[in-house]
């Protein structure tokens, strides 16, 4: 039996976008012990988009951070919606609004359909909050989780 495939599956970034969106990641991570996750898919199935960004968020096992600290940029690209969960430690350390914001702030960016510098944006005002929460620490940080774009579907 044989296997084929009638539309060919088209990226979301171009490798430049990607490469961006990954060095922006590793860039605030070298500056805090919390964790940014990026998951990107075509459409989100039918749930509020801040309870797919949990759902998503605990099927990573994110929540398994020394720190408690790791926080999720959720994108539904053909559904236009999108997410920020933050884990217990960084949502404690931040003041009300904080979330809202830094999607607002996004959403700017998006509306200029310039959607991987919203994405740079919204990676490099969480790692900021990041690094002023949970500074880097040389003797003890590691790199708990892959910094790379997890994609679904």
């Amino acid at each position: 039996m044989a296997k084929f495939r009638l539309f060919k599956k088209i990226p979301f970034f171009s490798a430049e976008e990607n490469e961006r969106i990954v060095q922006a990641i590793r860039r605030c991570e070298k500056t805090t012990s919390g964790e940014i996750r990026v998951f990107v898919e075509s459409r989100n199935p039918m749930v509020e988009p801040l309870d797919r960004a949990r759902e998503i968020f605990f099927n990573l096992k994110m929540q398994d951070t020394d720190h408690r600290n790791a926080v999720l940029l959720y994108i539904a690209m053909k559904d236009n919606e999108l997410a920020l969960f933050g884990d217990e430690g960084i949502y404690a350390a931040t003041f009300e609004g904080y979330w809202d914001m830094a999607v607002k702030e996004m959403l700017g960016a998006f509306s200029k359909e310039n959607i991987t510098d919203g994405i740079v944006a919204c990676i490099t005002k969480v790692g900021d909050t990041l690094k002023e929460k949970f500074p880097y620490e040389a003797s003890s940080d590691k790199n708990e989780l892959p910094d790379d774009i997890v994609f679904g579907k």
